[in-house]
């Protein structure tokens, strides 16, 4: 685990911004009158998705994706200025909100800056073409780390930005050498002490394609010499099979103690329904109260909390990265629930619990302990509204819901759950 990780960014939310699809206007400056908003659902840190030009030469869409990035040291000008964007910044920070970037360090657009200024920079394949390992990316080509300049132009463009920011979110960060990323860490450490690094490791059957096809990959125990946070792809597909009838609730669960058994002690994965890669959680979870569900859990889980824009109306489609798509904000609003929960992890939760989970897959409940010496928090999340009278851990007593402030009863070493989320707290 990186040496100087905080262990309280366990405790903090992160809210995800596509610039393009967030305003009407999709700029930075449309941005600004939303930040009261989005910091008032209890919300520490804001991730930007990329700020910087997009690539022509091949885009997908009639806009093109922000992950085919042409220059790495400018910001896109359908977004505004660099003055625009240190504008927005500072509006973040001024409400106590820190700001964290995407960096895209694996591949670029065909018509990058780069290529033209360092074309010894790109992989090439065996007939000395520029290209991609990856045969769906069709509109960037890859970056070739054997290539000692392509570490020190990287670098000093991350130290750049670190003036202006206060944290990295690193896109497929697994196809890029962990040496470069710890060698980074260092050097941006310099200019922005505590900078916050988050790591998109990939999905498990994914990088064991990689390695299995001769490409690198690390894995997510080494991921962490480098990184704070890392994405929780390494069980997704765990997750995903629950969701689609294929796989009991017990085999995701039991991943959870999985993870929380080999991690280091430090270890923060990052926790979220959806993303903007992923399928927004409505379109896959119909009932209301089974969200409502699944959207406590998702607090309760040991980890950095990521919320989608968007995510808090309810939307079901997730915004195209090639076109313009502004969410929409009629949907259910669940802000309260949004911010009661933050309040929760920020004050009940301790980023040094210990963690573990069961699931009594009948009825599709998951019961999930903390514990850091004789406190104890314990959720009980009905993942498809079914009341049941279930075995707890807790002595014998009276409790209140703090999810709800109803009360509760254990006896006889059960409680009766009536489908809706609970969680209590007790000593033992």
């Amino acid at each position: 685990m990186a040496q100087t990780t905080d262990p309280k960014l366990r405790q903090q939310v992160i809210y995800s911004i596509y610039v393009r699809a967030h305003t009407q206007e999709g700029t930075f400056r449309a941005l600004i009158p939303d930040l009261d908003r989005i910091s008032s659902l209890g919300v520490d840190i804001i991730w930007l998705l990329p700020i910087h030009p997009i690539g022509v030469v091949g885009k997908k869409g009639s806009l093109g994706c922000p992950y085919a990035n042409r220059d790495y040291r400018s910001v896109n000008p359908e977004y505004g200025t660099r003055e625009d964007f240190v504008a927005l910044v500072d509006a973040i920070h001024q409400r106590g909100m820190k700001c964290i970037i995407d960096v895209v360090y694996n591949h670029t657009s065909p018509d990058a800056v780069l290529l033209r200024d360092h074309p010894e920079f790109y992989y090439r394949n065996p007939q000395g073409q520029t290209g991609n390992k990856i045969g769906d990316w069709a509109d960037v080509i890859d970056l070739d780390y054997r290539v000692p300049g392509l570490w020190d132009y990287q670098i000093e463009t991350l130290t750049y930005w670190a003036k202006m920011v206060d944290g990295f979110r690193c896109d497929v960060a697994s196809f890029v050498p962990l040496d470069f990323w710890k060698r980074a860490r260092a050097a941006v450490e310099q200019v922005r002490p505590g900078c916050i690094w988050l790591a998109e490791t990939v999905h498990q059957s994914f990088g064991n394609l990689a390695r299995r096809e001769g490409f690198y990959s690390s894995r997510d125990t080494e991921a962490f010499e480098a990184f704070d946070m890392e994405y929780e792809y390494d069980i997704r597909e765990a997750f995903d099979a629950y969701l689609s009838g294929k796989a009991a609730l017990s085999h995701w669960l039991d991943m959870l103690n999985f993870q929380e058994a080999v991690y280091p002690p430090n270890y923060d994965k990052l926790r979220c329904l959806e993303n903007h890669d992923q399928p927004r959680i409505c379109s896959l979870v119909a009932e209301e109260g089974d969200r409502d569900n699944f959207t406590a859990l998702l607090y309760f889980l040991k980890g950095t909390t990521l919320l989608y824009a968007g995510q808090e109306f309810s939307c079901t489609h997730t915004p195209s990265l090639f076109e313009k798509e502004t969410f929409p904000r009629q949907g259910r609003n669940i802000s309260p629930q949004l911010q009661r929960l933050s309040a929760i992890k920020h004050t009940v939760l301790d980023p040094e619990d210990h963690f573990v989970a069961r699931a009594d897959d009948e009825h599709h409940i998951a019961l999930l302990l903390r514990q850091k010496g004789r406190q104890k928090k314990l959720g009980i999340f009905s993942l498809r509204s079914q009341g049941a009278s279930v075995p707890v851990p807790a002595p014998d007593g009276a409790y209140e819901n703090l999810l709800s402030g109803a009360p509760l009863t254990v006896k006889d070493g059960r409680l009766f759950t009536d489908g809706r989320p609970i969680l209590f707290t007790y000593e033992g």
